[in-house]
């Protein structure tokens, strides 16, 4: 009895040491860019953004509203080709995760836009804040031509399916992947979108990135784990 015990708690760490490999491996390289205590590194309207509880905290109220979007901007440098991974929780409201984007000034951002919110339906989709809104639907395939004109081109299952795991107003998990003229959307594990963007006029193969609090009624969200990774060709 006590030699298959042993045998059985060997093989258990054995097991234990083989996924923490793994998670240690699907992390490497990947730089945290939010220290969980203040928000050292970012930059937006302390009316509307702090830190509370070791995550970042987005709020609005019927007191306190904002007259228009307004963004967390992220000052360590600008995206090119990386992969994006955060935590997201929103109680009420819209929000986003901007990559690629542009700073206009006065908590202005423009640019690709990673839906949060709490549709099983639309979060995750891709948006154009500031530009040519809509660029994919969850469970699309899309490629935009040089001429701007959006086309679906294939499908990847319908939303949902894809957002089946979505948990409303708890922690849910996105991954973000740009390369070259390619973005490509996860959320908890499954693709969302995947756009090839041929427009020279409407795409951005680089700029910066921020988390928006979205005009209108009332708002929570908040992020954590957030982590970028650069990609090399």
């Amino acid at each position: 009895m006590q030699w298959r015990m042993f045998c059985w708690l060997m093989a258990l760490g054995i097991v234990c040491v083989a996924v923490g490999a793994m998670a240690a491996d699907d992390e490497e390289g990947f730089v945290s860019l939010f220290n969980g205590k203040d928000l050292t590194g970012w930059d937006g309207n302390p009316d509307f953004w702090s830190v509370k509880d070791g995550v970042i905290h987005g709020e609005t109220t019927a007191e306190k509203p904002t007259k228009g979007n307004t963004f967390l901007i992220w000052r360590g440098g600008t995206l090119k080709d990386y992969e994006l991974r955060l935590s997201f929780r929103i109680e009420s409201g819209n929000s986003g995760v901007q990559h690629r984007s542009q700073d206009l000034g006065e908590w202005h951002v423009s640019g690709y836009q990673a839906e949060v919110c709490n549709s099983p339906a639309t979060v995750g989709f891709l948006y154009h804040e500031r530009g040519r809104k809509h660029l994919a639907k969850v469970g699309e395939k899309v490629v935009i031509d040089e001429n701007g004109k959006i086309e679906v081109v294939g499908k990847l299952g319908e939303a949902k399916e894809i957002n089946a795991d979505y948990k409303p107003k708890d922690w849910n998990h996105y991954r973000i992947i740009a390369k070259g003229n390619r973005i490509m959307q996860y959320l908890n594990g499954k693709q969302t979108i995947d756009l090839v963007d041929n427009d020279p006029k409407g795409r951005a193969l680089e700029g910066i990135l921020a988390l928006q609090i979205h005009a209108g009624p009332p708002m929570v969200v908040e992020f954590k784990d957030i982590r970028l990774k650069e990609l090399k060709e």
